[in-house]
């Protein structure tokens, strides 16, 4: 079975049957992208741009977890977590391990998304916590 996440209002759609693409098939069947690359990192960020999502991987910080455990920890219906888990896995943020009947979900780059959250906290300090950002007149680095 394969899922599509659509990024402009964040529905997953599943297909099934001789169409389906493997998952990592479909990850880069629909990259349409600049030279620039700022759709890649416009999928990549849509990951973080839920918050739902965002407790999820905030979840996941503390290792790999199942759907069930997931939902119970963070009061979600199944149905949304796993579209969430679906989502976060398109945007390349999450592995899947297979264990019998169960999957485990886990960061896929752990110390990267680990970077990015702290970078988002200092950024929203700085702007929407109302703390300056440098002088314009200090030299970069200045002590």
């Amino acid at each position: 079975m394969a899922m599509k996440h659509h990024p402009s209002d964040g529905h997953v759609t599943r297909r099934t049957g001789a169409g389906a693409r493997t998952h990592e098939q479909h990850r880069h069947a629909d990259l349409d992208v600049g030279t620039d690359g700022t759709d890649l990192v416009a999928r990549l960020l849509h990951g973080f741009a839920d918050p739902g999502r965002l407790r999820i991987l905030e979840h996941l910080r503390l290792g790999e977890h199942r759907v069930v455990e997931l939902t119970a920890h963070l009061g979600l219906a199944q149905s949304t977590v796993s579209a969430h888990l679906a989502c976060l896995r398109d945007c390349g943020l999450l592995d899947v391990r297979h264990e019998g009947r169960s999957s485990y979900y886990r960061l896929a780059h752990p110390e990267a998304t680990e970077a990015l959250l702290r970078a988002s906290s200092l950024l929203l300090d700085r702007t929407v916590g109302g703390t300056p950002g440098p002088d314009a007149t200090e030299p970069t680095g200045a002590a």
